[in-house]
């Protein structure tokens, strides 16, 4: 069920020429009313923002929306006066085709920077979309294809129940989509999700905040921000609660609704480590008993960012020497003499120097596609995780030229 899980939404996607492959590259999710509801939206802090995310800026500035309208193959980035009136008619045809205001409207695009956005395909392929939305599964599939650029896989959350007690249940669903420049900070990648919980807009944006400071800002392949990136989350209220946030939602477990947005952030964020370019590992840097979380955050993204950290991995070789290296480059402060560190349990380092392990364990241990690198620094209480890949050949292939 994915995006259209959650009671009051709708989605689709179709072809409307903008990939000159043919392939899906226009999705749009409404709410079945086509009336505005409570929305939140976390964006880019790359200053070069694209003019999808400027214009989604400023008509969310209400807290709420009715639709998002979403295209891949063109980022509409770096284009401009132009790009914003591009991006603002991409609302204005979604609100005329939907009946619904133009700044009820977001809009979300990925793909090539620096080209204009070719506008004649979106002119007549969003009324033809809005026409066919669905609150099916394969609705919420199509919407998933059309927003893949490099992916090699839909990335969909399915269907999350949470129970608020008194006997009120509430569902959430999401799409995403993004393979490479993932870096903490977000990655390039968009993200929809939807729930029927009614919350107030201020505890959704909350919630959203949390979510991805949890799962997207603990992602890095290649260390690079994208100029488009966007995670928006659509609360419907249909699950009839009290708006959680307001002073009668207070019997209900007002936690639920953040910690499920979190649990499908996360899902998401997972499945694009997995569908990194090139990616043949996906990997957890785990840094624990720093002097802060923020020093084991900025340790874990030292050792997640490196290069050559990453072709090791992608060699299989568990040289832990570089991996020591760069916790001592990051800024964190330790005791080099203290630390000690492990490939998928395999203890290698032991207070900063190698030590005897079971070469065939470690052998097993860096062939695993999944691998945890615990690094504990014996400085204090702070831990952190950050989620990374290796670095191969396919990854240089793709993005060798323009991509």
């Amino acid at each position: 069920m994915s995006v259209t899980a959650a009671a009051g939404f709708e989605a689709g996607g179709v072809a409307c020429g903008i990939k000159a492959s043919g392939a899906p590259d226009l999705a749009l999710l409404a709410t079945t009313d086509r009336r505005p509801v409570t929305a939140a939206g976390v964006f880019t802090t790359n200053l070069v923002a694209a003019a999808p995310v400027q214009v989604s800026r400023r008509h969310l500035a209400d807290g709420r929306a009715a639709a998002v309208v979403l295209n891949s193959g063109n980022a509409n980035a770096a284009t401009g006066e132009a790009g914003r009136r591009d991006a603002l008619r991409m609302c204005e045809l979604a609100g005329e085709s939907l009946g619904c205001a133009t700044t009820d409207v977001l809009v979300c695009s990925t793909g090539l920077i620096g080209i204009p956005m070719p506008m004649d395909p979106v002119e007549s392929g969003v009324p033809k979309l809005a026409a066919q939305l669905g609150a099916h599964g394969d609705a919420g599939r199509r919407a998933a294809d059309a927003i893949l650029t490099t992916d090699t896989v839909r990335k969909e959350t399915g269907a999350v129940q949470v129970d608020l007690g008194g006997g009120v249940r509430v569902m959430l669903g999401g799409m995403a989509k993004g393979a490479a420049m993932l870096s903490p900070a977000m990655a390039t990648m968009l993200a929809v999700l939807t729930t029927d919980a009614a919350v107030e807009h201020f505890t959704l944006h909350r919630f959203l905040e949390h979510a991805v400071d949890a799962s997207f800002n603990q992602l890095s392949v290649d260390g690079c921000t994208s100029t488009n990136d966007t995670v928006l989350v659509l609360a419907s209220g249909r699950a009839g609660n009290p708006p959680i946030g307001s002073p009668g939602s207070t019997r209900f477990d007002e936690h639920a609704p953040g910690d499920a947005l979190t649990i499908a952030c996360e899902n998401l964020a997972n499945q694009m480590g997995r569908d990194a370019e090139g990616a043949t590992k996906l990997v957890t840097v785990q840094v624990t008993a720093a002097r802060s979380s923020h020093e084991a955050r900025v340790a874990a993204r030292a050792v997640a960012n490196s290069q050559l950290v990453q072709c090791s991995l992608y060699g299989a070789d568990p040289y832990w020497g570089r991996v020591l290296s760069e916790l001592g480059a990051s800024g964190a402060s330790f005791d080099p003499e203290r630390v000690d560190i492990a490939y998928n349990g395999v203890l290698v380092c032991h207070n900063g120097v190698a030590c005897a392990h079971d070469a065939d364990a470690l052998v097993g241990a860096m062939a695993a596609r999944n691998i945890e690198i615990d690094c504990v620094l014996h400085a204090g209480m702070g831990a952190a995780r950050v989620l990374t890949t290796d670095l191969s050949h396919a990854y240089i292939d793709e993005n060798k030229g323009t991509s």
